[in-house]
């Protein structure tokens, strides 16, 4: 069964009278080049997992089962369960869990599913939850290698914008301390059924054992982060000082000894300057007290 094929697709669909769902963002993936390049380059193999996140009609699922030990995908949509017992039958290292990613125990899910396997997310996310998704396997410290995705273009770049590009911003911020990212390759909207309004790209972010830099305090340096990209028109210091309520005097102080410009714009900040700056800032903060 090609399930890249848009025909086999509709006929899949409507034989088991599966209605799209717009509010779930389900868009399937139609051009056959697209699955196996995600599934080679996403990283599981034969002795690894790889976990996936709204499989859909399964198109993906089966290029992961293919290379990894065992896959377990994660979908919602109950609506789709005949038509995942149809494209994945015959494969028994693919198991389907049903249940909302955001709120199932997913340290739970990998330990039970995953023993000793090192673990690949692989998954073409729909857009209303890319940046949660990301963010709860990085900030929860997930025992997983890498997170391997589609996401809308737009997301892709502001995901992986590094420092001193326009992109940058506070989430970029959190994806560079957890992970390496990297885009891998644009997917235009006509690779899709039904055709989204915007294009999408596939990113991998390889998830770090320790920051690029140091930070003494996680909570102190996403603290400055956010406040640093706060008012994206104002300069470092001006949003820094109002949103940590702290004199401008002293954020543009602190901006110098990091090795910054009190007139830079946060987007044009290092990481290492955000760590330093963090450190400095919170010293501050303390000498307040």
């Amino acid at each position: 069964m090609d399930l890249a094929d848009i025909g086999t697709l509709k006929s899949l669909l409507r034989r088991h009278g599966f209605r799209l769902s717009r509010s779930l963002g389900q868009n399937f993936i139609v051009d056959p080049a697209v699955c196996p390049r995600m599934a080679a380059l996403c990283g599981a193999g034969k002795t690894s997992g790889a976990l996936e996140i709204g499989p859909g009609v399964g198109v993906l699922t089966r290029e992961l089962a293919a290379r990894a030990a065992k896959v377990v995908a994660v979908e919602l949509d109950r609506g789709l369960e005949p038509v995942l017992a149809e494209t994945l039958a015959g494969l028994p290292n693919v198991k389907t869990v049903w249940g909302d990613v955001l709120k199932i125990d997913l340290a739970a899910l990998l330990r039970e599913e995953f023993a000793g396997m090192s673990v690949y997310v692989c998954a073409n996310l729909p857009y209303y939850i890319t940046s949660p998704v990301i963010l709860r396997f990085l900030e929860e410290r997930l025992p997983v290698s890498a997170l391997t995705v589609m996401v809308q273009k737009e997301a892709a770049q502001r995901l992986c914008a590094g420092p001193g590009t326009r992109s940058c911003g506070a989430v970029s911020a959190a994806v560079r301390y957890y992970s390496e990212p990297e885009v891998l390759f644009p997917v235009p909207r006509s690779c899709f059924f039904p055709v989204p309004k915007v294009d999408s790209a596939v990113i991998r972010l390889k998830v770090r054992e320790k920051p690029p830099a140091e930070v003494p305090d996680k909570r102190a340096f996403f603290r400055v982060v956010r406040a640093a990209f706060g008012q994206r028109r104002k300069t470092a210091a001006n949003s820094i000082s109002a949103g940590l309520a702290l004199p401008k005097a002293d954020v543009a102080a602190a901006l110098r000894q990091a090795g910054a410009s009190p007139a830079a714009r946060a987007e044009q900040l290092t990481f290492g300057q955000l760590a330093r700056l963090s450190v400095l800032l919170d010293s501050e903060k303390e000498e307040q007290k």
